[in-house]
């Protein structure tokens, strides 16, 4: 299993290379070799031009530090951060994720919320605080549901306007305040496309950098209505054989295990 220590403070000593996640105007660089194993690199290479530096904590002893850059380095170009993920081994994959928040996050707070002070980082922990009100901000996640509904041996999927042509996935949407996770999920599915659910089963989650979001997962069972699919919301929504599905997205995304789990509990019969 591999495994990642968080920290906020780098610890001594520093290991002899280094995981950099710098970024470009929001995007991931990567050598232009496609070789992501070149992200190793000297503790030094990236330091000097930083703009925004923050320490992450260590992968398999591996010190790894996220950084914003004003320019793109010669050897270096800057991608979508979802297509760099999708070129990642799992661990890379939740490290880049991490790295990608926690600078949106230092990004967005420069300025206090409260009285537009500077705000200024706060030592021993990841927060910035406002010097003149104390107006402390954490970084900041947004809970989302996702719920992929079935019906015996079907799977309710739909489209948003943004996916990728002919990619269908199960529902997903934010939680509001003052809900729980399964009141959200009840309440987006009969938003989004019109029916009711039952029996919510809690799958997994997944920690979703765009922007900082946590995607928590269920299944949950159909128990009345026809498909209604949200204006605006939803392009494209239906019933799908579990043998007949459509585009669905891949494993580096929840959904994409999700479904395919899913399938795979059907046919066995431990989804009832």
């Amino acid at each position: 299993m591999t495994v990642f220590l968080p920290a906020v403070e780098p610890t001594l000593p520093a290991s002899e290379v280094v995981w950099h996640f710098a970024f470009v105007t929001g995007k991931l660089l990567v050598p232009d070799e496609a070789n992501l194993q070149l992200l190793t690199v000297s503790q030094t290479l990236f330091m000097p031009s930083a703009q925004s530096r923050h320490y992450l904590g260590r992968l398999e002893g591996i010190d790894c530090w996220a950084s914003v850059l004003p320019a793109e380095p010669v050897g270096w170009k800057a991608v979508p951060l979802r297509a760099a993920m999708m070129q990642m081994p799992e661990p890379l994959m939740m490290v880049a994720a991490r790295a990608a928040q926690v600078l949106e996050w230092d990004r967005a707070h420069r300025y206090c919320g409260a009285c537009a002070t500077p705000t200024e980082i706060r030592t021993g922990e990841r927060a910035r605080v406002c010097p003149a009100c104390g107006h402390i901000v954490y970084p900041r996640l947004s809970p989302a549901m996702m719920a992929l509904v079935w019906r015996g041996e079907e799977l309710l999927l739909a489209r948003s306007p943004g996916f990728a042509p002919g990619i269908y996935s199960a529902l997903a949407g934010f939680v509001e305040a003052g809900e729980s996770i399964e009141d959200c999920v009840v309440r987006e599915v009969a938003e989004e496309v019109g029916v009711t659910v039952r029996n919510l089963r809690y799958y997994g989650s997944q920690s979703w950098p765009f922007p900082h979001s946590l995607m928590v997962a269920f299944t949950a069972e159909w128990v009345s209505g026809e498909i209604v699919p949200q204006e605006g919301e939803i392009e494209a929504a239906g019933w799908f054989p579990i043998d007949a599905l459509p585009g669905i997205p891949p494993r580096f995304s929840i959904s994409g295990h999700l479904i395919r789990d899913t399938v795979a509990a059907i046919r066995d019969g431990s989804l009832r």
